[in-house]
Parts: C-alpha cells; structure tokens; sequence
C-alpha cells in the first residue's frame, strides 16, 4: 500500500490576506497552480501553514480536478493539495508514474457534498509496488525513454493540426479576395458582373421582405480603407442580399426539451467552424406550442445561415440543411437568409473567412471575457461580392478543399488519442513487469 512507502502532509490554506501575487514570501500552491509536470508559481503567502518539498509528489485532492498530479517543489500548500513524500529508497518518479493510472479511479472515487474530496486514507490504501531503487530507477530510466519518443510523436501531430488550421484560413481568405478562381476569371471573361447580381437582388428585395415592420432600405457598405477587388466584383454589406437580419430568443428554461421534442432549439454550441450543424451535441427542442406562439423571431429555415454573436469564439458557422424543415435559434445566433439568386454557401465561405469576421471582431462590443457582435453590425457586414458564376465555382474550389484538410484532421486526432492510450499502455506495461526484462 501507499501508506508503507510514504508519509502524507495534507494542506492547508493560510488566510487570503496574507496572500499575494507580487513575489512576498513563500510560493503557494493550490489545485489551479498544477501544469504538465510541475505546479505553476503564480501567488505567495506571508504566513504558510503546511509546506511541500522538492521530491514530493503532489496531488489535487479536492474539486473538479482531484487526482491529478505534479512532481512537488518546495512550498507551501493550501486545502486542495497534499503532498506525498517517499520514505527512503522510494525513487519520486517511480511514485509519480505508478500513480498515474489511478488518477482516474481517485477522481471517482472522491467525496464530498459540493465537490469531490480524496481523504488521507484513500491515498494510503492506493495499491502499491516496491522494488529495489536500482530497478526502480531503471524503470524509470525507460519509461521516460518511451514517453520521449511519444512526445516527438505528439508534438509532431500538433504541428500538423496547427498547419492544417492555417491552411484552412488561407483558403477562405484566398476565396474570399478572387486569388482562389484567377484561373477562372481567365477562362470566363465574359461574365456578367456582380453589380448586375445586387441590382436584381435589390430590384426583388422588397416583394421578398419578412421583417413584421415596414420594409426598411438595405444598409450600403463603408468601403473605407477596404482593399480592392478582382474585376467584375463589388463590395455589398450583408443587409443588401439578406432579407430582414435578426437573432433568436429563449424561452424559459422548463420550456426546453431534452433528448426528443417537436421542433429542434439550436443552441451556439451545435454551430460548428465547417458550415455545418452538429445535431449530436446536447440535442434540444421545443414543443410546437411554443414555436408557434413564442419564437417567431427564432424561426429558421432551411438554406439559412447562422452565426453565432456572442464568444469567444466568434465566427462558428452552420447552413440550415434541407434534411431539417423547421427550427429555432436562441439570441446567441444571428440568422442570414439570404435572397436568391446570391449563393447562401458563399455567404457561407465569407462569415467563416477572417477578411469578413475579422472586420467585425474588431468592431465587436467586448466586456469581460465575452464579446457580442450587434445585429447593425451583421447587417453592415461588408461582403466582396463576385459574378453569380464564380461565386459557385469558389464554393465548389473551397469544398473540395476542406473536405481534403477534415479527412486529415480526423486522422491527427485519431493519432493524438491513439498517443493518449499508447501513453496508459506504457505504465501499464511498465508495472506489469513488461516493459523493463
């Protein structure tokens, strides 16, 4: 058992003013100061109560976090924190790896009636094996071997995913600005321009309008300090080809369905970076009661695009497909039908393309780790509008393109995950006796 190698000290939390974070006294560390490998030293205390030591493992034994672990440093320690310290001949790391694979179990195994709690004696009953040290730095020794390697690996796979992200930007940037379909205008010189395109859309507009107010006159764009275009293309803000621009409302909560309902209720967290809904994400509906009477501003249909207006992030983006004939969205979603012939997939392209999000990012309301794109703002969204033509060409050329980079992200996180198992492997292995003969 643990309890027969190590001793245990269990923290305690000194008085919060006699705490700081201007370097006064001795570094305290608590649950949120835990990183990778060793604890963060973001505050101190003037009067420490309970003290880790460089060769303790710590480890989190109260909250969300419990059970996780870090190589201990000389400190002091608050409730949530205890620190495990090896009697003699009991190498630090040889703890700190064969702990590992019961972080899991810890976790759930904590108490406590607001949050989990791990007691001193969980931890001195934690199943546990002894060698010699010589063994047991040995162990270690190729453990750390091991882990190296999967590091590089990981790393690696990180790269790639950050790569193919900036790709991605690339692309929509590329599409959004004519350089994507060059080759095409070359090939097609004699297309209509897309003056031609927003004239009939604005010559329509009215007869299509759904606002429950008189029609209002489309906002024009402010094509102040914006770049130049690709012949044939004109800038246009959003309200131009859009029928009325508006977000959702929400009911209250015991008006919201779970699991299954008469009509979907699309939350932020179903929009997705891609263009697409996620309906698998915590499915909820309402019933058509209350679509009916109270969510009229919060219909959608298919063929609408929707953004969501409050983050971070901002800018995740979904198409309304024709598989789903009616839903709602809360306030945390703008909604862009936009008017045809102009291609809802281009608008698409554009919301997700940091050339249009970047200009309202920018001009976003922020407070406190929240900003809110405004509604005026959505409308003045100022879009680079190509002919009709082109616009399809562009969606076809990004398409094809995201679809090759999310068949290469699928694979890095089937990769990064495969790491994670092979990482639990190799401890397992190691304290099975199979990994070192």
């Amino acid at each position: 058992m643990l309890g027969e190698i190590a001793t245990f000290e269990m923290g305690q939390a000194p008085p919060g003013v006699e705490c700081n974070k201007n370097g006064e006294g001795t570094v305290f560390v608590k649950a949120g100061e835990f990183a990778h490998l060793y604890p963060e030293e973001k505050e101190w205390t003037t009067r420490p109560l309970k003290f880790g030591k460089k060769g303790d493992v710590f480890i989190c034994v109260v909250g969300a976090t419990a059970g996780k672990l870090n190589l201990g440093i000389d400190c002091a320690i608050g409730r949530s924190v205890a620190a495990i310290r090896p009697k003699e001949d009991i190498n630090t790391k040889f703890v700190y790896y064969q702990l590992q694979p019961h972080v899991l179990k810890l976790r759930a195994a904590s108490s406590g009636s607001a949050q989990g709690v791990i007691s001193k004696t969980q931890l001195e009953q934690i199943p546990f094996q002894v060698m010699p040290l010589a063994q047991q730095e040995l162990l270690v020794a190729e453990i750390e071997k091991q882990f190296s390697r999967l590091d590089d690996a990981v790393a690696n796979l990180k790269r790639v995913k950050a790569n193919l992200k900036r790709y991605k930007a690339a692309v929509l940037k590329a599409a959004v600005e004519g350089k994507l379909t060059e080759e095409w205008r070359q090939q097609h010189p004699d297309v209509e321009p897309a003056s031609k395109l927003l004239e009939l859309i604005l010559a329509e507009r009215p007869a299509k309008w759904s606002g429950k107010r008189k029609y209002q006159e489309p906002v024009e764009p402010d094509t102040n300090n914006l770049p130049s275009l690709p012949e044939g293309w004109i800038w246009a803000a959003a309200d131009q080809f859009c029928d009325f621009i508006t977000k959702g409302t929400t009911p209250t909560a015991e008006k919201l369905r779970e699991v299954t309902g008469d009509v979907p209720f699309l939350k932020v967290y179903n929009l997705t970076f891609t263009g697409r809904l996620d309906l698998t994400i915590k499915p909820t509906f309402v019933d058509r009661a209350v679509h009916e009477a109270e969510l009229g501003r919060s219909k959608v249909k298919m063929g609408d695009v929707l953004i969501n207006i409050v983050g971070p992030p901002l800018g995740q983006v979904a198409i309304v497909p024709d598989s789903l004939a009616e839903a709602n969205i809360n306030q945390a979603i703008a909604r862009f039908r936009v008017l045809e012939p102009m291609s809802n997939h281009y608008v698409a392209v554009g919301l997700m393309s940091e050339t249009i999000m970047g200009w309202a990012i920018k001009r976003a309301k922020t407070t406190v780790g929240q900003s809110n794109l405004t509604l005026e703002l959505c409308r003045a969204l100022p879009f680079p509008l190509p002919p009709l033509e082109e616009q399809k060409s562009i969606v076809s050329e990004v398409e094809r393109r995201l679809s090759v980079i999310e068949e290469l992200e699928a694979a890095v996180e089937a990769n990064l995950t495969r790491a994670a198992r092979l990482r639990q492997a190799i401890l397992s292995q190691a304290f099975d006796g199979r990994l070192v003969k």
